[in-house]
């Protein structure tokens, strides 16, 4: 573990504005979603006129802030002093250079990501003094996966209240192949198996589940049957939502829909554009420019996907690129779908 890593998890993040506000668990998070920067003698952290999207604490050594016009004094903050505790130049774009007096450590966390996880740790908090006698733990822990990040914060109390624990055991089958779409399982405790029924006809393990873990979110999105069997390996605690109000609270919010203009601006910014149906289907024919990913194959391929730029899905109507986006969209991607899906283009793309 570097300096840095460190003094960024030693350090008492309490004593920063908004950190203050934060509960433990928030905390936590922030911890896990900051990153720690070094920065030598003389070393420049940004420029005045620079419009990143960081927000930066000082928790060890000394920097300068110079505004770099004629009559402006050069300001001097010191780790550990009261205009220490305020995020550094926070305003956008860069009043001041930002140049280091001596060797430092710093915080650094995306801006956004601190709204939203101030917004939701204070929601969160909320709705835990609402559950009396339940361990909040979970619900902290949820905001570190990319779809409850996604979530607005007024869904999320109502979200919260609406998942309903169950306690299951080992041996016990959550899921059944060939079974009409019910509910949404976050798996809080315990592991689990999926399986597939193989041509053959016996059972494929194509995934094994641990704490955190989701399922069931394809039949439902779909409308389909479910595709897969889940079976406990162990004792475990099950958090479960019906249908409806995964649909309203959870799959709207995150599911982004665009039209052909919409499309081809992103394409303008770098989007792949992936067509989720199976091969037979993308060799008749496809959108220009597209890959194909099927749908049963996302959650093998997905680690192999880059993350720094946008992803289009799109199908035939809409269904399997929805399911596909909530999919890619709980593991970090931004994606977006082709509304209607390919029959519903006016135009060619």
């Amino acid at each position: 573990m570097s300096p840095a890593e460190q003094t960024l998890t030693s350090h008492p993040l309490a004593r920063f504005v908004p950190l203050e506000s934060l509960s433990k668990e928030g905390l936590a998070l922030f911890t896990r979603l900051a990153q720690p920067v070094e920065l030598h003698q003389n070393e420049i952290l940004f420029r005045k006129g620079d419009n990143d999207a960081y927000t930066y604490y000082l928790m060890e050594g000394e920097v300068s802030l110079d505004a770099e016009e004629e009559d402006a004094q050069t300001l001097r903050v010191v780790a550990g002093s009261d205009n220490a505790h305020r995020p550094i130049s926070s305003l956008k774009p860069r009043n001041y250079t930002c140049r280091a007096l001596a060797p430092c450590q710093l915080a650094r966390i995306e801006t956004a990501a601190l709204d939203s996880l101030v917004a939701r740790d204070q929601a969160t908090a909320y709705e835990v003094t609402e559950w009396e006698g339940e361990d909040p733990q979970w619900m902290f822990e949820l905001m570190g996966n990319p779809a409850f990040q996604g979530v607005p914060p007024s869904n999320l109390h109502e979200l919260f209240g609406r998942f309903v624990p169950v306690q299951v055991k080992a041996g016990e089958l959550i899921l059944c192949q060939g079974a009409p779409g019910d509910y949404y399982y976050l798996l809080r405790e315990g592991k689990a198996r999926v399986t597939r029924k193989s041509p053959g006809g016996g059972e494929v393990t194509i995934a094994e589940l641990g704490p955190g873990s989701s399922f069931g979110e394809e039949a439902l999105i779909s409308g389909n049957p479910r595709n897969a069997s889940v079976t406990m390996e162990t004792d475990g605690v099950l958090m479960r939502l019906p249908a409806a109000d995964f649909n309203t609270l959870l799959k709207e919010p995150l599911v982004h829909s665009l039209d052909a203009d919409g499309i081809i601006a992103l394409m303008k910014r770098g989007a792949f554009l992936v067509d989720v149906r199976v091969q037979s289907e993308f060799k008749q024919g496809s959108l220009r420019g597209a890959v194909n990913l099927p749908l049963y194959l996302l959650r093998a391929k997905a680690p192999e996907l880059p993350k720094n730029k946008p992803f289009i899905l799109f199908c035939d109507s809409g269904l399997r690129a929805n399911t596909a986006a909530f999919l890619l969209t709980q593991m970090g991607f931004e994606t977006y779908v082709l509304a209607g899906g390919m029959g519903g283009l006016r135009r060619p793309v």
